[in-house]
């Protein structure tokens, strides 16, 4: 008995690189989309050099005011009450740079237009949560920041702010 050659077509070969291209291209763009919305964990440097930032004095800050520190990345909010909070200039959606938008008194991100208040609430989604904190000090009417210390939280809390002359 003579064993019989299976021979496949040229259309039934084609066919099949074309399904297996397919299925690896879906495969390759379920993965993107799944990369693109997950939002991405980072990672701090704890207790680097140069951590502590000396933002200025105290006076140089006028109470409603934000200054971006591009050093630190961090911005220096100054509350209407008096306080201080370092807010971290990182959205906590997908890590897209949150400017300030003074004439709106909030922060907007460009991204998927995440919007934050003066203290880092979530005015608007998707961000999930506040923005990060990092911790201030005021020693001698100087106000420094430690941006080796990154505070993760869900909103304001009145004892996050610093306040001169308050321990």
């Amino acid at each position: 008995m003579a064993m019989q050659e299976k021979k496949t077509s040229r259309r039934t070969f084609l066919n099949a690189l074309w399904v297996g291209v397919g299925a690896l291209s879906l495969a390759e763009i379920g993965f993107l989309i799944s990369r693109f919305l997950k939002p991405r964990e980072q990672r701090f440097a704890e207790n680097t050099a140069d951590a502590v930032i000396a933002a200025g004095s105290v006076d140089a800050f006028d109470p409603g005011s934000v200054t971006a520190f591009v050093r630190g990345k961090f911005y220096l909010a100054r509350l209407d009450n008096g306080g201080f909070l370092a807010l971290s200039r990182t959205c906590t959606h997908l890590g897209c740079t949150v400017p300030w938008v003074d004439d709106e008194k909030r922060f907007v991100c460009p991204c998927h237009a995440s919007a934050f208040s003066i203290n880092g609430e979530v005015l608007a989604p998707p961000a999930p949560r506040a923005l990060d904190l990092f911790d201030i000090r005021i020693e001698n009417g100087q106000v420094l920041v430690d941006t080796g210390k990154r505070t993760k939280r869900v909103g304001f809390e009145a004892a996050q702010a610093v306040y001169p002359g308050r321990a």
